[in-house]
């Protein structure tokens, strides 16, 4: 399958843009060291970061590219370990939990503050969770707070009473939360930005607290309070962060500025990283892997990634509105061949939505394969025979190699086998993601990335209204599932009831499941202490560079 591969050059190219962007004048002064060599002198790290960032609202954003810079500018109550990801100290100096499991407490750091010097409070927190579970903000990430007592009948606008929520500020610098039920994942949920707490005295000025898209994000305006602050964006060509001089512990941040590049085209991100424009890349073309791994393999990184790649099918749009052809078209794609020919990063094909041994979770639900006769038959029963008067559909994907050639290879193995030809869609990330989350579109490609603490991570993702169940779906008995998934506690019941929801997801098929991830990247040799984790979060606290 590598014919797929036809990359464009555009005149105005990622990697063109990089290279303008990394120029430091290198003709007028005649250095002729290469970029990276150049940034090594100043302490600056050089990130590939796939793709131009949506938003830097930390409540707001919902992709990568965004995620990994928000982690540079905030933090939360606790913070990830880097290897593990059980929850370490953040602004939050100590913490209780009550014997209930439900009840817990926070002590801030008396020294955490906003980069504007300003104290950071047990109020800010308040305040953030209020925004981002308000019904006004309508924010995509609210469901992440739902473990919260209250949150959900508050951010589905049920009460307007926010003091009915299980968080309050018993003092500045102490924070009570009080969980929906026992929770045991819950401190280390609280490792993810939703969970961060917002400079209130910024976004009032900015008129932010329950508005999205405000200026407040922009280099001149934006507080955080984390390990970096954000000090240039230039759009379309990089983001650089530097070490703040208010982070409770400056002292322990080894990097002086990063910077980020909007790179989508993986081709150019390669050819940049070879011309030593980048320490390191997010991804790697699948035709060049094997190079890779044969000439320069101690700086190839492959490592598991809590993540499953899939398509949504759009249930609210016709013929996808036919289960029996939702299950038709997931039992056409080869699974095996995408994984073995295309991606070829040790993935594993995806037979379910959740990884296999989430939290020690085993499925027992064989979940969709290839099954050409089952699928024409379910094609035939739906009305298209032989794909015969099957209407004209459209699959979406944001700008990517990987994502144009497997999208590729599927239309080929739905017209080969079922007799179903579909059209290709790309477009640009934001443009993307307004169109998934509005609907507009039959087919999408999406992926799913959470922490492996649980099975209800994953399986949340396609209840009824659900942030990232752009499909559409609905179904009520699914829905009561997962409720009684969160309340038990007996784990050989809680098994038989994820079962019970993989078997819903099977018959129903509002996502066809793909692949299980693997992180693949390039890094120089000169970078250290970047560890990976099921999540890829970037341990941006503990790299150095040693040239």
């Amino acid at each position: 399958m590598h014919d797929f591969f036809r990359h464009r050059l555009r005149l105005r190219s990622p990697l063109r843009l990089l290279l303008a962007a990394l120029s430091l004048g290198a003709v007028g002064c005649r250095d002729q060291r290469s970029m990276v060599e150049q940034a090594n002198t100043t302490n600056t790290l050089l990130l590939a970061n796939g793709t131009e960032l949506a938003d830097l609202d930390p409540q707001i954003v919902t992709g990568s590219p965004e995620s990994r810079v928000v982690l540079a500018l905030f933090e939360g109550l606790v913070r990830y370990d880097p290897v593990t990801l059980d929850p370490l100290p953040g602004v939050a100096e100590s913490w209780e939990i009550d014997d209930d499991g439900v009840t817990y407490t926070f002590h801030l750091r008396a020294d955490a503050k906003w980069s504007d010097g300003v104290a950071v409070t047990a109020h800010d927190f308040v305040s953030a969770f209020e925004r981002i579970l308000a019904p006004a903000m309508a924010s995509e990430n609210s469901e992440a707070l739902y473990f919260m007592a209250g949150a959900t009948d508050f951010n589905q606008g049920l009460t307007n009473d926010f003091g009915t929520v299980g968080c309050r500020a018993i003092d500045p610098r102490t924070l009570e939360i009080r969980a929906a039920r026992p929770t045991p994942f819950l401190l280390r949920m609280m490792s993810a930005r939703t969970w961060f707490p917002v400079p209130v005295h910024v976004l009032e000025k900015h008129n932010a607290m329950r508005r999205k898209g405000t200026v407040w994000t922009r280099p001149e305006n934006i507080v955080g309070n984390g390990p970096y602050v954000l000090t240039e964006w230039k759009q379309n060509q990089f983001l650089q962060v530097s070490r703040s001089p208010t982070y409770w512990n400056r002292s322990e941040i080894k990097l002086d500025h990063i910077k980020f590049f909007p790179i989508e085209s993986q081709t150019s991100e390669e050819a940049a990283y070879r011309a030593s424009q980048l320490h390191r890349t997010v991804n790697v073309p699948v035709n060049k892997i094997d190079t890779y791994r044969r000439e320069r393999p101690d700086e190839l990184r492959i490592a598991p990634f809590s993540g499953t790649y899939y398509y949504s099918f759009n249930t609210r749009r016709p013929p996808l509105d036919d289960a029996r052809v939702r299950r038709a078209l997931a039992m056409a794609i080869d699974r095996a061949a995408i994984t073995r020919e295309i991606t070829r990063a040790g993935e594993t094909p995806a037979h379910r939505f959740t990884p296999y041994g989430v939290s020690g979770y085993h499925s027992t639900v064989p979940g969709v394969s290839i099954d050409l006769e089952q699928a024409r038959k379910l094609l035939a029963e739906a009305g298209y025979p032989g794909g015969e008067g099957f209407p004209s559909i459209t699959l979406l994907y944001n700008t990517a190699e990987n994502h144009r050639v497997i999208a590729e290879a599927v239309q080929q193995m739905w017209r080969r086998e079922l007799g179903v030809d579909i059209q290709l869609e790309n477009q640009e990330w934001k443009v993307y993601l307004d169109s998934i989350h509005l609907g507009n579109f039959d087919i999408s490609r999406n992926a799913y990335i959470v922490a492996p603490d649980d099975p209800t991570r994953f399986l949340e993702s396609t209840r009824t209204g659900h942030g990232f169940n752009v499909a559409g779906w609905s179904n009520a008995d699914y829905d009561r599932l997962l409720r009684a998934a969160l309340d038990e506690v007996v784990p050989e019941k809680r098994w038989q009831i994820f079962t019970a929801m993989e078997e819903l997801l099977f018959d129903e098929m509002p996502v066809a499941p793909i692949y299980h991830y693997t992180n693949k990247y390039l890094i120089r040799p000169e970078v250290k202490n970047w560890t990976d984790n099921m999540l890829n979060t970037y341990p941006l606290r503990e790299v150095v560079l040693e040239p």
